[in-house]
Order: structure tokens, then sequence, then C-alpha cells
């Protein structure tokens, strides 16, 4: 049987969700779910908070413009995840739209934003960040939120990182020519990845991650990437050597 009910709607909640709790539609989770998904009295959908699991809910009291919800049973017990930060030089706009939606879709557990001295903005609009991480985790059955941390410069990262934590820094001059293999040599739950900006790391800032207790870093292959690519590209390399794809691999590999 399929893990997730991909059919069915989801939606994300901050209050605490349980038995017979009738959390708030707002006004757009009322406007999805009665204009654009056209749900009716007596339709159910599945709704999380990031805490407390996913829970079967029940539409009632439906009119034009307003519904409550009834929540009937849990449908999954809360989950983790790994525990993964996923650092990165900000990007303008759509592309960082898109990298913290593939973030979390890949396993993220927490985005913090690093500014680099080749960084191309300034601010970062971290509200904007958690609303396309929501609606990520909404999508693709995702039962935590990731966590948005405050933009950082590179050096704060580097002074206040615990050493515990495993730094992996895509290097476009790193002599380990396979990630791969460099992955496999390593033990490591706590994990970090840290993408840089376009045009890469400045040569002191890479000489200071080198220099870092505790950092591996790695190539990404023989191709250039843009750095939204490069996100994906990475959090795919954790994930399957040293993440939580080993672990789907071995259910399904013993399933009948």
């Amino acid at each position: 049987m399929p893990r997730y009910d991909f059919s069915a709607p989801r939606l994300f909640f901050e209050e605490r969700l349980g038995p017979g709790q009738r959390p708030n539609l707002n006004s757009t989770q009322a406007n999805y779910v009665l204009s654009v998904l056209r749900m009716r009295e007596g339709e159910r959908i599945l709704i999380f908070n990031g805490r407390d699991g996913e829970w079967l809910a029940e539409l009632t009291n439906a009119g034009r413009r307003k519904a409550d919800l009834s929540v009937l049973q849990q449908t999954r017990p809360q989950e983790s995840g790994p525990d993964i930060d996923y650092c990165f030089a900000p990007l303008k706009h759509a592309r960082l739209d898109y990298m913290v939606q593939k973030a979390v879709e890949m396993g993220a557990r927490r985005l913090l934003p690093v500014m680099t001295k080749r960084t191309q903005v300034s601010r970062v609009n971290l509200s904007r960040m958690r609303a396309n991480a929501i609606e990520a985790a909404e999508q693709c059955g995702i039962l935590t939120i990731a966590e948005i941390a405050n933009e950082t410069s590179l050096s704060s990262y580097l002074a206040e990182r615990s050493p515990e934590r495993l730094l992996i820094f895509c290097d476009e001059e790193a002599d380990v020519a396979d990630p791969v293999a460099a992955l496999q040599q390593v033990s490591a739950t706590s994990l970090a990845l840290l993408i840089g900006p376009e045009g890469g790391f400045d040569p002191a800032e890479r000489q200071a991650l080198i220099a870092a207790p505790n950092v591996l870093p790695i190539s990404l292959g023989p191709r250039i990437l843009r750095a939204d690519t490069a996100a994906v590209a990475g959090l795919a390399l954790i994930q399957a050597v040293l993440g939580d794809w080993r672990i789907v691999q071995r259910q399904t590999t013993m399933s009948p």
C-alpha cells in the first residue's frame, strides 16, 4: 500500500490538533477549500501542524465563504525526519522560492540563510520563506515544518555552529573527485549542507571553511551547477548516502 494518500488535500494549522478539535479555517484556507477544491459538507481533508502528526478532518457547516472542520482521527503519528541543516547564500525572488521548496521536499529540517562576500542579495524575506516551506510540506506529505533561521554572516555561522554537526560544503575546488566515496567514509546523524553563492566562495572564506572543525568539502561533479540546482543535487547526495533514503531502500527490499 502507498505510504501517503496523494489524492487527499492537506492543510497546515498552527493550533494544537487532536480528537474532537475544531481548527478554524482562515479566509485563505476557506477560499481554497470551498472555491478552488469545491469541497462540500461532509467531505474530508488531511491536516497537520508540524507537532501532533497528521489528522483526518471533516468539513462541517460549509457555506459559500466559511466552513468549519471537525477532527476525526489521526492518520500518521508525528515524525521528525533527518537532522539536516540546509545553509545557503540567499538568491533572488523566484529562485529562492524554488530552492526553499525543494530543500523542504528533500528533507531539510532547518533552513539557514548565510551571507557571503559574493552573495547578491542584502536581505531575506523570512515570512515568504516560511510560506514556501509550509506549501511544500502541504503538497508533499511532510509532517515537519522546516525551521527558518535568521540570516547570518558566514563568519558568524562558523563561530557559532556546533562542531559536533558535520558540515558538508560544496566546493568546486575540492580535491575529492568522488563525493559518494567521501561521504561513505564519515558517520554522522547531525548534518549541515552549505551551498555558496553564484561565483563560489571567496578564497578567504574557502580557507576559513577548510580550517573549521568537522568540515567535509565535496565536489558535485564535473559540471558547474546553479545554486538552486546544487541545493537539490547536494541534498539528494546526502540523503542517499547518509540520510533516510537508505532506510526507505531497506524497507522496500524487505517488503514482500
